[in-house]
C-alpha cells in the first residue's frame, strides 16, 4: 500500500480496508521526503501493521524506531551504496530498483538489469526486485540475477481493483515506448507519463530554473490530482516504463495468475536450452 500520496485520515481508512479484506500480513510504503512522516507513522502502528517499506530517503531514519515496535522494514535503493547503508541501518530487506520503475527514482539512472547483481554483491539480505517488472519472464530474469522477489506497481495500478482513477488507468494502458520520462531531477527524480504538467517542467529545466521554481511548479499534491482526481493535463502521472507493454485491464487474481504462470513457462523455456 502506497502511502506517499495519502493524508494521514486516508491512510488509516485504507488500512482498515485492507485489514478487513484479508487476516494475511501487508506493509505500507512510507516515501520519506514527504510531509506529516510522523503521524503517518503513528498510524501504521496503532493500527497494528507488521511491514513498513521505507523509501526516498536515509534508511537510517526511521529504522530503529519501527523495529523496536516489532515491525519488519524494508528499504528500496537505487544503488549498491544505499543498500550497504541498508544492512547497517540493521532493515530486514531490500528492494533494489531499477531506472525503469515509476514514481520516485534515483539519480544514479542505473537499470535494473545492473542494479540487481550490484545490490546481490553488496549485500546478503533478502533482496526485492523492482522496476520493469510486470510479467513472469521478467520475475525469472531478476531472480537469475540475484533476487527472492519482486515489486509489482504500474501493472497493478491499472488493475481494476485499483484506486487510481479510470483516466489514470486508461492512460497507463496508452502509454507507448517513450511516452515515459525521468524528470525533477533537481528536485527528487520521478517517471512520470508526459503531458502538459511535464512540458512546464522541461521548459522551466530547459531555461535553467532554479530548485525553487520547480518546486512552485510542481506544488501540493500534484500526484494526487493526477492520479486519482483524473486530471490527464495538470496532474503529476507517475508511472514505469513497463506500462508500454500493458494492453488491458485485468483482476489482481489474473495478474498474479498471469505472472505465475508465465514464470514456470519461461523456466521450462529456459530449461530446453541445449
Amino acid at each position: 500500500m502506497g502511502a506517499g500520496s495519502m493524508y494521514p485520515e486516508v491512510l488509516r481508512e485504507h488500512i482498515r480496508k485492507c485489514k478487513a479484506a484479508t487476516d494475511k500480513p501487508f506493509g505500507v510504503n512510507v516515501p520519506l521526503l514527504y510531509p506529516d512522516i510522523q503521524l503517518l507513522m503513528d498510524i501504521i502502528v496503532e493500527e497494528g501493521v507488521k511491514i513498513v517499506f521505507t523509501s526516498a530517503g536515509n534508511p537510517a531514519l526511521w529504522t530503529a524506531w519501527l523495529k523496536e515496535r516489532r515491525i519488519t522494514v524494508v528499504h528500496v535503493v537505487s544503488s549498491s551504496k544505499f543498500a550497504e547503508k541498508c544492512e547497517k541501518s540493521g532493515v530486514d530487506a531490500i528492494v533494489a530498483e531499477g531506472f525503469e520503475a515509476g514514481g520516485h527514482n534515483g539519480r544514479e539512472e542505473t537499470t535494473t538489469l545492473v542494479l540487481l547483481p550490484g545490490v546481490r554483491k553488496a549485500t546478503s539480505l533478502p533482496l526485492i526486485a523492482a522496476g520493469g517488472i510486470a510479467f513472469g519472464n521478467q520475475m525469472l530474469a531478476t531472480m537469475a540475477l540475484g533476487a527472492e522477489g519482486i515489486q509489482v506497481g504500474s501493472r497493478f495500478a491499472a488493475a481494476i481493483e485499483s484506486s487510481a482513477h479510470e483516466n489514470f488507468k486508461e492512460a497507463i494502458i496508452d502509454t507507448k515506448e517513450g511516452d515515459t520520462v525521468l524528470t525533477l531531477k533537481d528536485i527528487t527524480p520521478v517517471r512520470l507519463i508526459k503531458n502538459r504538467f511535464y512540458n512546464q517542467v522541461k521548459d522551466a529545466e530547459n531555461r535553467g530554473a532554479g530548485k525553487e521554481e520547480l518546486i512552485q511548479i510542481l506544488g501540493r499534491a500534484r500526484a494526487k490530482k493526477g492520479i486519482f482526481e483524473g486530471d490527464m493535463i495538470e496532474g503529476e502521472l507517475e508511472i514505469g516504463q513497463v506500462s508500454a507493454l500493458l494492453d488491458k485491464k485485468e483482476s489482481s487474481a489474473d495478474i498474479i495468475q498471469d505472472i505465475v504462470t508465465g514464470f514456470e513457462a519461461a523456466r521450462q523455456s529456459l530449461s530446453n536450452l541445449k
